[in-house]
């Protein structure tokens, strides 16, 4: 997985802008100004760090050496990812999926229904 499909499979979340407010080598998405992903485009291999289910997130760093606790995060809530080909895409997409799902939960109830009424959830 390489950063265009990461960035281009991000941007395809409704509601999700992209801001740099930690300078230029780190990318950050949001939906409705709260963050869902990070990526460290700048690092070799690249890193994605994603907001999971506290349980979840255990999980997979139990599962996957390339799956750490979040650098620079909540250890407990967010997970960075390196992409070094040991996780399979289809489990980071399922955690970028995840990510989002969580944070859109979390938002209040007018930020959730004004991005259901404006471009409808993924």
């Amino acid at each position: 997985m390489n950063l265009k499909m990461l960035h281009s499979y991000l941007l395809t979340k409704k509601g999700t802008t992209e801001e740099t407010p930690f300078g230029p080598a780190v990318l950050v998405f949001k939906v409705m100004g709260k963050m869902f992903a990070l990526i460290a485009r700048q690092e070799s291999p690249l890193r994605i760090t994603l907001k999971g289910d506290p349980d979840l997130a255990l999980t997979l760093r139990h599962q996957y050496q390339a799956v750490q606790p979040g650098y620079h995060m909540s250890k407990k809530h967010w997970n960075t990812i390196t992409l070094n080909g040991t996780v399979p895409e289809e489990v980071i997409l399922a955690m970028i999926d995840d990510s989002y799902r969580l944070v859109v939960k979390s938002l209040k109830k007018s930020d959730r229904r004004r991005l259901e009424d404006e471009k409808g959830l993924q």
